[in-house]
Parts: C-alpha cells; sequence; structure tokens
C-alpha cells in the first residue's frame, strides 16, 4: 500500500481535472481501484490529490491523472475526455432510487422505514443539529452514519468523526496496550460495525489511515474546533451534562452535529445524563431537533420490539 500526491493549482484547475461532479476522478478510481482524494494545502490557497492504493494501480492512475494534467495546462483540456457513457453510471449515486439515504459499496439501498426514521433523516440532512433519541435497534446510529457517508460522498464536508464516552475505562484507558485506536477500538465496535456494512472493513480502514473518518474517545474532544465536519457522538446517554456541554461546543463552521442515545440504559453512577438534561437547555434553539423513537420503530429481530415493550411494562409496574 503506497501514497502518492499531485498538487494542483486551484479550484479551476481541479474542476478540469476531476470532471463534472468528478465524474472523471471517480472513473480512474474505479478502472485502477485507487482510492483518491481532493486535500487544501495546509497553508495557500493550492490544492492536491492524494491516491492510495497498491503500487502498481497508484502509479498507474498517477501518470494517467500526471497526464492528463499536463494536458489542461498545456491548453488541452478535453483530451482525456472521451469517456463512455456506461462510465458516468458506474457510481452508485446516479442507480440510487430517490428516497434512498445511500447505497452501500455492496449495492445495498439504505433508507428509513418508519415515520420517524423519515423526520429523523429529514432533521439530519436538513438541520445542524439533530438528537436522536431511543431504544436499541431503531436505527438511530446507522442512519446517522448513513446520513455522514452520503454527505462526505456529495462533499458536503470534508470529513467523518466519531466519538463516544468510554465510561467503563475512565482513567485507565492510558494503560491499556496498544495506540489510541486499539485502545478504544471496543467501546467504539458498533460504529465501525455500520460502517463496514456500508462501506466494506478495507475501504473504512484506507477512509480512516487519510483522516476522512476519524475515531476519537470524548474525553480527546477537549480544547477542539471541528469545521466541515460531521461529528456523531454514540452512546450519549452516559454524558455528564458537563461533558455534553463540551462536545456541543467543538462544533466550528460548515460542520454538522448528530447525538444518539438510550435514556433507559444510563451506565453513569456519579452524575446525572447530560442527554436527559440537554433536550430541556435547549428547548426552543432554532436549528437543533430532538427525534423520540419507539418500539414502532425497531428495524431488528421482530422478538426485540416485545422484550423492549415488556421492560417497559415492568417499569412502570416497579414501585417508585
Amino acid at each position: 500500500m503506497i501514497t502518492k500526491k499531485i498538487r494542483l493549482g486551484g479550484e479551476g484547475e481541479a474542476v478540469l481535472l476531476l470532471g463534472e461532479q468528478d465524474a472523471h476522478l471517480r472513473r480512474i478510481e474505479s478502472e485502477n481501484d485507487v482510492e483518491i482524494f481532493v486535500r487544501h494545502e495546509p497553508e495557500g490557497r493550492g490544492l492536491h490529490l492524494t491516491i492510495r492504493g497498491a503500487a502498481g494501480r497508484v502509479q498507474k492512475a498517477y501518470k494517467r491523472l500526471s497526464e492528463r494534467l499536463d494536458d489542461i495546462r498545456a491548453g488541452r483540456p478535453n483530451a482525456d475526455a472521451q469517456m463512455p457513457a456506461s462510465a458516468v453510471q458506474f457510481s452508485p449515486e446516479a442507480e440510487s432510487p430517490e428516497d434512498a439515504v445511500l447505497v452501500t459499496a455492496y449495492g445495498k439501498v439504505i433508507r428509513p422505514k418508519s415515520p420517524r426514521q423519515w423526520e429523523y433523516c429529514k432533521a439530519i440532512m436538513q438541520g445542524d443539529m439533530a438528537f436522536g433519541i431511543g431504544p436499541a435497534g431503531t436505527g438511530k446510529t446507522y442512519l446517522a452514519v448513513a446520513c455522514a457517508l452520503r454527505a462526505l460522498k456529495t462533499r458536503e464536508i470534508s470529513r467523518i468523526v466519531l466519538t463516544r464516552p468510554v465510561v467503563e475505562a475512565g482513567e485507565k484507558l492510558g494503560f491499556l496496550p496498544g495506540d489510541l485506536y486499539e485502545k478504544v477500538h471496543p467501546y467504539l465496535k458498533p460504529l465501525f460495525d455500520s460502517f463496514f456494512d456500508m462501506l466494506g472493513p478495507d475501504k473504512f480502514r484506507l477512509w480512516r489511515n487519510d483522516e476522512l473518518i476519524e475515531v476519537v474517545p470524548l474525553a480527546y474532544m477537549r480544547g477542539r474546533t471541528l469545521e466541515n465536519a460531521f461529528i456523531i457522538l454514540d452512546e450519549a446517554q452516559n454524558t455528564s451534562i458537563e461533558q455534553m456541554k463540551m462536545f456541543l461546543t467543538r462544533m466550528g463552521n460548515g460542520s454538522r452535529v448528530v447525538v444518539t442515545g438510550d435514556v433507559t440504559q444510563v451506565d453513569l453512577t456519579q452524575a446525572r445524563s447530560g442527554l436527559i438534561l440537554i433536550e430541556e437547555i435547549l428547548k426552543g434553539v432554532k436549528g437543533v431537533s430532538f427525534i423520540r423513537f419507539n418500539e414502532e420503530d425497531v428495524v431488528r429481530h421482530p422478538l426485540v420490539k416485545q422484550i423492549i415493550r415488556a421492560f417497559d411494562h415492568w417499569e412502570k409496574k416497579r414501585p417508585s
């Protein structure tokens, strides 16, 4: 696995090289089986392409893009424009049904399956901050990930940030073996499962290594400002109100935030759940949506609905 970069002169040059709606770029990706990302230079206004994959395939894609860029700079922008119509249609987005949130790498169509899930996806895609609150199996995290990938593919945002409170580990996290990813992997596995299902494990690892997808424990979010990012906080019922405030104020320009959790499964022992308190605090704030799910929205095994309903009935009968 290697990486090669091509520096671009600016937005105009990038459009000519990549094609309308990145058609040329996606064609070269598919024909050479590589990943190609567009990045702004750390300083200045320039851009660069990053090509990542197997050595031989990267070299082939690099040569082709370099030759096309030479043609563009020589005043021959249409030298590589002979593209069969089928190449454009190769893109999953071109074949997506109108009601689809995303079409996965395996061709699976992801769409909401209940009225509340439709409302949830609409709140995510049209607003800046959405809270999905409800029991397990209602698609809160899965649909948030699908919306995040949709926004990344359409370049509405430039990266995805996943975070979750690591309640069980506490200060012992630093003593666990391995790097940060290995330390938090067991706690963030449910988020990884969604990405594996939609991207496949290989593409997920490529995007994570290139920092298109960042995975970080909630405690490591302090002091950061995240711009042009899609930020997902999962298992938010296990945040204190102080942690919730810290997380929500990390939001920078051009970013979206989705917070998910189940207020019936709070593991905190020393503080009240921030997810329980936040709706009252943010009530009436424009741009913030709260969607509450129940057992009718469960999309897992049919038995899960009955289990949730049984627990609700048992909780109501318990003496206060």
